[in-house]
């Protein structure tokens, strides 16, 4: 029945390329690497968060460079509340998490950004209790009325925290929330490398997931935390065989978002690998590879925009 299913859009984070690239370069670079997307990051870095406060000409002059390079902004990593959390015990703080929501959502949907993945933490900087969960369910509630407003899809992450480590608690926080537009945005690495079984996780929550990051990770162990970033795919220990197989079994082709970080000159060439890694999984599960080639050819080659726009942070 499954056996024609169309390939999934795969993309790229944007902190896998080097933070010193200007827009158009994150954006050509990425359209060379054979993605169709580029997830653009708001984080907690003061550089980062004022993207917030962009005004329309710089808004609008970035959704035209994505047109040229025909490369979009699909999705918003929004990191943001791990400094300003919904949970936290000042007002003024929840205050803040509410201001930057809005300021996300508008943004997202001025960009034409279908997709914010949240961070899945009450707190991160203070102790956590029964009451940073219940003010964190309080404000997801009010994100989620937000979002419906303006028609752009909440997907929070499963994180590389215990508070939210598994789709089976995902679930239990959905209960709560009880929205169409709050939905799952699964890290395989991390649920992998909190040893919760990936193929359960996935058939279990298939009706509410997103999108997909893929990230490799080293599992917790006794007197080991894990390791869950700055690993290549396929340097760690995440089964994607049993990843793209359930994939398959389960006619799931949500977009697949590529999640490494540039660590040093040799991103572009990690970037390389993990494509190759990801071909292979393909392969021998018998889905179509998520790249045409993971060397940059003629087919992946693309001419200047016409008419190019120059943006900076």
């Amino acid at each position: 029945m499954y056996q024609n299913l169309p390939r999934h859009l795969v993309g790229l984070y944007e902190k896998a390329l080097p933070n010193d690239f200007s827009w158009e370069e994150r954006l050509k670079t990425t359209k060379e690497l054979g993605f169709d997307f580029l997830e653009i990051s708001i984080d907690e870095s003061d550089e980062r968060r004022s993207r917030l406060d962009w005004i329309d000409e710089k808004i609008y002059g970035l959704r035209h460079l994505c047109e040229a390079y025909q490369i979009p902004l699909q999705s918003m990593c929004l990191s943001v509340h791990r400094k300003f959390p919904f949970g936290s015990a000042d007002p003024s703080v929840r205050e803040q998490a509410v201001i930057h929501m809005e300021k996300a959502i508008t943004l997202a949907y001025k960009l034409g950004i279908r997709t914010i993945q949240l961070a899945g933490y009450d707190v991160y900087y203070e102790p956590a209790d029964q009451a940073t969960h219940l003010r964190f369910i309080e404000g997801m509630k009010l994100s989620a009325k937000l979002a419906e407003r303006a028609g752009v899809m909440l997907a929070v992450e499963i994180m590389d925290t215990d508070y939210l480590n598994s789709l089976s608690k995902f679930e239990v926080l959905n209960r709560e929330i009880n929205s169409p537009y709050f939905t799952a945005y699964p890290d395989v690495g991390n649920i992998s490398g909190w040893n919760y079984d990936i193929v359960t996780e996935l058939k279990l929550s298939k009706p509410r997931i997103t999108q997909i990051h893929l990230k490799d990770t080293h599992r917790v162990a006794p007197g080991y935390k894990g390791q869950f970033r700055d690993l290549v795919i396929g340097e760690g220990e995440v089964d994607f065989n049993a990843i793209f197989k359930t994939l398959k079994e389960t006619a799931c082709v949500v977009p697949l978002v590529i999640e490494m970080w540039a660590q040093d000159e040799h991103w572009k060439e990690n970037i390389l690998k993990a494509q190759a890694c990801l071909n292979k999984v393909c392969r021998q599960v018998d889905v179509i590879p998520l790249f045409s080639t993971p060397a940059l050819d003629s087919e992946h080659a693309i001419k200047q925009p016409r008419h190019s726009v120059s943006l900076t942070d």
